[in-house]
């Protein structure tokens, strides 16, 4: 029996009956990535052959651009170090791979339509062009400094901890997410491409598009935390933003606690529940599976391999180790914010060298602090705030005359290759955020302390010495339960902190080399190609039901859903009914009680004195056998119904039944 919330649905139209074309250009019009003609002027009568392909979404696209000084063009090249252009490896070798994002550079108007057909032809990228004003309000006002914060678990109280709820901003939000479905549809075979959006920046997307195809193919990953339901609940648009996510296929999570998160969120406050069905975790929505993939994302194996027998490499290790020389090296490399610990890692630093004074003018802490990627006064604070523990850990035990700093600073950007060489020196490596979605410098540095020729000869190894690294991580972040060699720490503990960098120091080599190559074979084996392989794959399967189901769509604006039904179902009309029912002679009309003959969400569950009549009618006619079906006790059925004559009763799902019979 369908709930009441579906009543409306009866005069809607199914999205069998017709085709929603939206703004995507027709693919007989018009050549894009994945579709082309048999030979080249069109003489296969303009049939196309369709490829595999996959459309990347993302809040950037992974080009790199600057404007030539010399011509003033824009000249742009692919950035190697991001994870959307690396994921593409775990697709199959035919698989052709469209991105669309928005451009890390200010494009003027006028040059935009050129631009973006160069991206498209050259690197096959659909760029987003957000006016500057409203790119504000929607990264920098309700991203980064309003949804990023609740995101890693931080409320905004005041203004001084985080914006506080913005509606202006919110809008901002939702047009631009509807500025990435317009260019998503310019480019989309519905029929045939798999659509892989990314992150919290775009998570009310999978409703734009699921609302103009309701067939489409669509995975959702999301890259930060999802944070506990008390936390969650505190969103103004905490169910917009859920019903954005449960209108993808597929929905992944760094961890089991993030995804526990946010199934414990649907249910609460949408009343879902989940199940286990062969090994996968499914949500029920609407007559459609709504698939739930737990996998922590790796790193390109390739990428730090090719930079590891690099010359340059090898002669940046070698400036390094001689600056270094004879000092314990113990890393650190985050991003400027106020969740990266680096403070409290600064204060354990300083305790360790307080406790054990032998340690002093031998074991150095480099921090090597990416660029914020936003600006405001929490990133100021949190800047001061370092600096000022730096220079009085650095003033306490530093040596001026030989040029000792307990903690040195090595501001960004830093390029992957410089942090491969710092990888290579340092005995140790510290990740202390508070809370992080994944974080994969660990995962950098074991595969680059696993050495190469020319790393060995440029550090001196010699054939008896073996491969040794220590890791000290947060338990709150997401790479955590995937090091089990790892020092897990709390980082708010700096006792703990102290204890966890005294034990790398002192470990034996044996200990180390156990630790490392446990981190080096996992790693190795669920690298970036790895994790996009199997959640391409399994998204294949959650969506290869598609064509065995019938799909209305239902509500509006940012509520709109899809309800999925049998193919062999058929909506009931009135002008269909009532010929039916006039025509025969012998009727058995069943009715359901709560949430069809009663709202579900009615207080009082009592039968009004409207209902006892209307059903009084439908007895009085002989041709009629009556009954109410609810799961409901046969008491308060039996009382509310006995002045009904001729009206049955299915009590308890059918385990209490009561006859009447002309």
């Amino acid at each position: 029996m369908l709930p009441e919330s579906w009543k409306d649905q009866l005069s809607l139209v199914s999205a069998d009956d017709y085709q929603i074309m939206g703004n995507r250009i027709p693919n007989a019009v018009t050549k894009l990535p994945g579709l082309e003609t048999g030979d080249g002027d069109g003489g296969n009568g303009g049939a196309w052959v369709s490829k595999p392909r996959r459309i990347v979404v993302s809040n950037q696209l992974p080009l790199r651009a600057h404007r030539d000084i010399s011509s003033n063009k824009w000249c742009f090249e692919f950035d190697n170090d991001s994870l959307y252009l690396q994921l593409k490896d775990g697709f199959p070798p035919e698989t052709e791979v469209v991105y669309v994002g928005s451009l890390n550079a200010d494009v003027s108007p006028s040059e935009q339509e050129d631009v973006s057909q160069y991206l498209l032809e050259k690197f096959q990228c659909v760029p987003t062009f957000l006016p500057c004003d409203l790119l504000n309000k929607y990264y920098h006002g309700f991203c980064k400094h309003y949804l990023w914060p609740i995101f890693h678990y931080l409320l905004p109280m005041t203004q001084a901890q985080g914006s506080l709820f913005d509606r202006s901003h919110w809008k901002a939000y939702t047009k631009v997410n509807k500025i990435f479905a317009d260019k998503i549809s310019e480019v989309l075979n519905p029929d045939e491409d798999y659509v892989w959006i990314h992150d919290y920046h775009l998570m009310i997307l999978p409703t734009f598009l699921r609302k103009r195809f309701h067939r489409i193919k669509l995975g959702f990953f999301l890259h930060s935390p999802f944070p506990s339901s008390e936390i969650y609940r505190t969103l103004p648009v905490r169910d917009e933003i859920l019903k954005g996510f449960l209108n993808c296929d597929l929905i992944g999570f760094h961890t089991f606690d993030y995804a526990r998160h946010f199934l414990s969120c649907c249910s609460r406050m949408l009343g879902l529940d989940y199940e286990s069905k062969r090994g996968y975790i499914g949500l029920e929505y609407f007559g459609r599976t709504v698939s739930i993939k737990i996998l922590p994302v790796g790193i390109h194996m390739g990428q730090i391999e090719e930079i590891k027998v690099a010359e340059e490499t090898a002669e940046k290790v070698k400036g390094l180790r001689e600056r270094f020389k004879e000092k314990i090296v113990m890393l650190g490399v985050d991003d400027l914010d106020m969740f990266k610990g680096i403070s409290l890692k600064f204060w354990a630093m300083g305790q360790l060298l307080e406790q054990n004074k032998e340690l002093r003018g031998k074991v150095v802490l480099v921090q090597i602090t990416n660029p914020a990627r936003s600006s405001g006064k929490d990133v100021q604070d949190v800047e001061t705030q370092i600096h000022l523990i730096a220079d009085e850990v650095n003033n306490k035990f530093g040596r001026p005359g030989s040029g000792y700093k307990p903690i040195v600073f090595v501001n960004g950007p830093v390029s992957t290759l410089d942090k491969v060489a710092y990888y290579a020196i340092s005995e140790c490596v510290v990740v202390n955020a508070v809370r992080d979605g994944m974080n994969l410098v660990p995962y950098k540095y074991t595969v680059t302390r696993q050495g190469s020729p020319v790393l060995d000869e440029a550090l001196g190894f010699g054939a008896g010495d073996v491969r040794k690294s220590v890791i000290i991580v947060s338990e709150f972040i997401g790479c955590s339960p995937s090091l089990s060699g790892a020092i897990r720490v709390n980082p708010w503990n700096i006792d703990a902190v102290t204890d966890a960098m005294s034990s790398a120091v002192t470990m034996s080599d044996k200990e180390k080399n156990l630790r490392h190559q446990k981190h080096h074979k996992y790693i190795s084996s669920h690298d970036v190609a790895y994790w996009s392989r199997s959640y391409d794959q399994d998204l294949q399967r959650a969506c290869k039901d598609h064509y065995n189901k019938r799909f209305w769509g239902v509500g509006l604006g940012l509520g709109f859903r899809v309800v999925a039904l049998d193919p062999n179902f058929r909506k009931l009309g009135v002008e269909t009914i009532v010929p039916a029912y006039k025509k025969t002679s012998s009727r058995l009309i069943l009715l359901d009680y709560d949430g069809t003959m009663m709202d579900q969400d009615s207080l009082d569950k009592k039968p009004s004195d409207d209902l006892i009549t209307l059903l009084n009618r439908l007895c009085g006619d002989p041709n009629n056998l009556v009954f109410i079906v609810s799961g409901r006790g046969k008491d308060p059925l039996s009382k509310w119904f006995g002045s009904c004559a001729n009206l049955g009763l299915s009590a308890e799902h059918g385990y209490f039944t009561r006859y009447y019979f002309y």
